[in-house]
């Protein structure tokens, strides 16, 4: 029971900083779950990560119903669940109400202005650390650092000339070049 407690309040803690949805989350998953109560493996938030992308729901959830439930089956997963839901909800529920009037005070839209910039800082340092532990995993680092500039310049590219592009087709993209890289006969880093 304690363990659910645990979970609840931890991802409560974590729902509780839901600006910027759950790539900013992740940042605080890695922080509480991984470093501090190692619920979970560096390793284990990469997958979880990836696997959570491509499911259907919010990725923070997903992530909260994985550990929950590595930690304590099906009521750690509602545990972690509920408690990465719940502070969301109540908060949505209190600013709808007031949020036509709560923008129109400068000190509130500063406010989230400054909450916007951090919430990019907190994207940006989940997305270093994943890729700094991809790195320390892989083998081939050179590849892997060419990997990732050539898809992440693509993308800021991308964004810098306002060219929509679907994330879809850079995900299938990466897919294949991952294939392609390192598992093809014959290829770096493949299987020979």
């Amino acid at each position: 029971m304690d363990l659910l407690k645990e979970l609840f309040l931890t991802f409560a803690k974590i729902g509780s900083f839901t600006f910027g949805g759950g790539y900013a989350m992740l940042s605080l998953i890695d922080h509480e779950c991984v470093e501090v109560k190692h619920w979970i493996t560096p390793e284990e938030l990469m997958d979880i990560t990836v696997i959570a992308e491509s499911t259907p729901g919010p990725i923070a959830i997903n992530c909260a119903t994985y550990t929950g439930y590595k930690k304590a089956g099906m009521a750690g997963a509602a545990a972690a669940t509920l408690g990465m839901v719940l502070p969301s909800f109540l908060i949505i529920l209190l600013v709808s109400a007031w949020v036509e009037d709560l923008l129109q005070y400068p000190v509130a839209a500063n406010a989230f202005r400054g909450i916007r910039i951090a919430v990019s800082l907190l994207i940006i340092q989940a997305a270093v650390k994943m890729i700094r532990k991809m790195l320390k995993k892989t083998t081939d680092k050179i590849g892997s650092m060419a990997f990732v500039a050539v898809f992440g310049g693509f993308t800021l590219l991308c964004n810098l000339l306002s060219v929509n592009f679907s994330t879809i087709y850079l995900i299938l993209a990466a897919g294949a070049a991952g294939f392609a890289l390192y598992s093809l006969p014959g290829e770096k880093g493949g299987r020979r």
